[in-house]
This record gives structure tokens, sequence and C-alpha cells, in this order.
């Protein structure tokens, strides 16, 4: 299924009914008076988050969503039936923007969430409604209310506990394959991660899901590389996993270049709690080790983590400390395995 992050829609409430002239005239009745009826209401325009989609990509095969006007009154004294809503269900994490892409209209981020986009139009009077001591007759009925037009942006931010960050070939990838069942592309060129991957991963009774985004270059913020499209999808993380590729020859720049365009994509993820690791020491011996941790620890200012994703040394201790980061509420635990009664 091809991921899709960022879409256009367009939506329109659906219009009142009209009122009705009419007039009762039946056989032997002498003073009928009037009995139009009401119009009915447009049908309104809805928003649902719901479980089971991570990606956009049905709308890029549907932009138009109509609601049904509703029915305009009849005679004796009959009601025009209301226009049918209309439902946009959506993944949990979309937000929904106004036409300028910045005004932030809602954000969908609890499952079963419903927010109105577009009310539907009112139906008008009938001349019933009109009906007084001093005018017996009202031949004047109003028109139903329009509906509401608008031109809707939809911007999917997963949901997800942590995000992993780093150069391309930095082994975000690789760990995210190591610890949990998705199978990222994994390959020895950079840029093999073209959309954001999501896995579940467990530690100590207790599971989290991990986001694995696109690598950043440097000039990301200008448009360089994939950009930062996707920084988008780890705003709402608890913690980032900064991974650093322990066989590069320039590690200190390596980290600068994420932190830089952290700081230049703005918002609050250059503030979030961040854990650095340094990757890939199953090439390094103990002495290169040493050097690039030292190097790392200089340019970070913190503590240091070390890890090999594809050896799986380290990997334990880097999910614990991941877990420390997270609150509780948002960890799902997993019930403890019954024991097997003792058979002899």
């Amino acid at each position: 299924m091809k991921f899709l992050d960022l879409c256009k829609v367009y939506i329109r409430s659906g219009a009142g009914g009209g009122g009705c002239v009419s007039f009762r005239r039946e056989k032997y009745i002498e003073y009928g008076g009037p009995d139009g009826g009401d119009g009915g209401t447009g049908g309104s325009v809805w928003a649902e988050a719901v479980d089971g989609l991570n990606t956009l990509i049905d709308f890029r095969y549907q932009q138009h969503f109509f609601a049904k006007n509703g029915i305009p009154g009849m005679g004796r004294q009959r009601t025009g039936a209301d226009g049918g809503d209309i439902i946009l269900r959506l993944p949990v994490g979309t937000e929904i923007l106004d036409e300028d892409q910045e005004t932030v209209i809602a954000d969908l981020t609890e499952l079963g969430q419903r927010v109105q986009l577009a009310k539907g139009g009112n139906g008008g009077f009938g001349n019933l409604h009109f009906k007084s001591a001093t005018n017996q007759a009202p031949r004047r009925a109003n028109p139903g209310q329009d509906g509401v037009e608008r031109t809707l942006w939809l911007r999917l931010k997963l949901i997800a506990d942590v995000g992993l960050l780093g150069l391309p070939n930095a082994g975000k990838s690789t760990f995210l394959a190591a610890t949990s069942n998705a199978r990222p592309k994994i390959a020895d060129y950079p840029f093999t991660t073209l959309h954001p991957n999501l896995g579940v991963v467990g530690v100590d009774n207790t599971e989290f899901v991990v986001a694995d985004i696109p690598g950043l270059i440097e000039g990301a913020s200008e448009g360089r590389g994939l950009g930062d499209l996707f920084l988008g999808h780890v705003e709402r993380c608890a913690v980032l996993l900064h991974l650093i590729d322990g066989t590069s020859e320039s590690i200190g720049q390596d980290y600068s270049t994420i932190i830089n365009e952290l700081e230049a994509y703005g918002g609050e993820l250059a503030d979030k709690p961040r854990i650095t690791v340094l990757n890939k020491i199953d090439a390094l011996d103990d002495d290169e080790r040493a050097e690039a941790k030292a190097i790392l620890e200089a340019a970070s200012g913190g503590p240091v983590m070390m890890m090999s994703g594809v050896a799986r040394e380290g990997v334990t201790d880097v999910l614990r400390a991941l877990r420390g980061e997270i609150d509780d509420d948002r960890l799902r635990h997993r019930p403890a395995e019954e024991a097997e009664p003792w058979r002899p």
C-alpha cells in the first residue's frame, strides 16, 4: 500500500430544503387554511478517527465530498426529509488544516474522535409556520439555507512513542527490523527508506511504537535530499532516538548536522528528550569504540550509549532507556504468561 501523508480535499454540506406554500382543499371543508410544511435540513460533513488506517491513500482517488441536500416541504403539513451526512474516515493522528495550510481546524489524536467540518443548511419554513390570528392565509415561505463549501488539507502525523533520527545509512531501519516485526527496506546505499515505517517494540513485558523516518542530510530544511517533510511524524513522540554511524569518519559533524536540522525545523522537536546512541560498534575494536564514544560525548555534551543492531549488542539496554523516557500511560503492558501446571 502506497504511503500518503498530505492531501487536499473539497467538501460541501447540503443545502436546506425550501418551505412549501400550500392550502388545505378538501370537499365539504369550508375553511382549509395553510398546510405547507418546512424543508428538511441539509447533511453535514464530519471527520472521524478510525482504527486500521495509517495512510491517506484513499483520498488520492477521491477528493470531493458533498453531503445531500434537504428535501423541500410539502402540503398536508409534511416536513421534507433531512439530507444524509458525509463522514471522512481518517487515521488517528491526522491534522485538518484550512486552505492556507497553517490554521489547524482539528487534530484527531484519539480513536473515535469526531469533528464537524461543515454544518448542513437549515430548512426553510412553510406557510403554516406564518399562520396567525391576523394573517390566516399566508402566501409566503422561506427558502432553505445554503450549504458550506470549504477546501481543506489533511496531514497525517503518525502516533508513535519513539522517533528514530539519523543520517542516511545510520542503521535506523536495521534497528527497527531487529527489535520488531516490521520489515523495512535495508540496503548498503543511502535513502533506502522513502516513507515512514512503524514497528511495535517489546521489552520487560511492555510494548511501545517506534517510527522510522527517511534520513536527514545537511540542508534538509531547505529541501535537500528528501527534505524535512517527514519530521512531522516524530513531533508526537515522547522521546527521540538519535543514531550515529560509528564507522563514520566525521562522527561529531554527523551529530551536529541532525541537531541543526531539528532547530531549523522549529517547534518543540529540538527540545524533546533525546537518547544518543553510537551504532554499528560490531565493526570497531575496543580502542576504536572508546575513541568514537569520546568524540560523540564531546559533540553532544551528554551521555552516549553504544549498540549494534546487526549483532544485537546493547539493543536491550537502549530499549530499556527508551522505556524509561516514555510515560507510563503510553506503554502497553503485556499480560504475564501463565506458567504451565506441573506434570509428573
